[in-house]
């Protein structure tokens, strides 16, 4: 009787490290596809101690950010209400301004061959030389109306020299599903054409976020020039998203109570990150900045 207990137990042992390692070769392939449970931060970012930079009364509202090439010197931004382009050195306490155009709804803008160009809501894009937002007198503004589909826009993004425009709400799209992005070329001259698509699978975000469902309105979006990731950041949803080069989402990050409303969002070439916030009765608009650190 003793004998046949003892083997018994030797059996359930045996079984029993069997399904583990079985459970955990499915824990390593899940890994492998990229999918990961939620975390804290990115890796090599820490985003509960940012550099703070208050912005002045005129980008209370400050909404998109960037950079020429990457260069950290220079901030390009816009605010939600102006035709205006703003460019200030991270700290300074005012911002030099060049008006664009009339009054409107703008979300974002990007600095791509020597051109700037914004964003507005509805998904029109203005072109104007970057030169002369520096002179301070803005000739030759190109504007592009429904080149993309009717909708929602807040994220736009310069890369590789192509831009990149993502809806927050187009015109029959699910987006507890998917979201739509387009990809678009800028001439020389400033002329701009749409010459691509891609899209971005909803389903995956809100099994990272551990929801059943997840209705997904993205602001802005950025290349990583350091791990060549996307990231995607929603202020509706309060979350940072990465994804892969194929636009697949690996990751998702809840943003704490110090993102007051984050519509825009750039890297610098040394891969810091650098996340924009629209301020409120009580709050000035600001720039968090997250360093990079290698992982060691």
């Amino acid at each position: 009787m003793k004998k046949a207990v003892i083997i018994s137990a030797l059996l359930i042992g045996i079984i029993g490290s069997s399904c583990s390692q079985n459970k955990k070769k499915k824990e390593h392939k899940k890994d492998k596809e990229g999918i990961t449970a939620i975390a804290t931060a990115p890796s090599g970012y820490d985003l509960d101690n940012p550099v703070k930079y208050n912005m002045p009364t005129e980008l209370l509202e400050i909404s998109g950010i960037a950079f020429n090439n990457g260069n950290a010197g220079t901030i390009y931004a816009e605010q939600d209400e102006e035709g205006k382009i703003f460019y200030f050195r991270p700290g300074d306490t005012r911002a030099n301004q060049a008006k664009f155009g009339k009054p409107g709804d703008y979300e974002d803008v990007a600095i791509l061959n020597n051109q700037a160009v914004i964003l507005r809501s509805d998904g029109s894009l203005f072109s104007f030389p970057l030169a002369s937002v520096k002179a301070g007198q803005i000739n030759g503004v190109k504007e592009f109306k429904k080149i993309l589909p009717t909708g929602e826009y807040e994220g736009l993004h310069a890369d590789g020299g192509k831009l990149y425009a993502l809806c927050k709400q187009c015109a029959g799209a699910d987006h507890a599903q998917k979201d739509n992005g387009y990809i678009l070329s800028l001439a020389a001259d400033g002329n701009i054409s749409q010459t691509g698509t891609f899209t971005i699978d909803v389903q995956k975000i809100a099994a990272l976020t551990g929801k059943s469902k997840l209705k997904f309105h993205p602001s802005a979006l950025a290349k990583n020039p350091v791990t060549g990731q996307w990231y995607v950041l929603s202020s509706v949803n309060k979350l940072l998203v990465v994804l892969d080069n194929n636009w697949n989402a690996v990751q998702a990050y809840p943003l704490n109570a110090g993102f007051l409303q984050p519509e825009g969002m750039a890297f610098d070439k040394q891969g810091n990150l650098y996340i924009s916030n629209e301020g409120d009765k009580a709050t000035n608009g600001n720039i968090l900045l997250f360093k990079y650190s290698k992982a060691k």
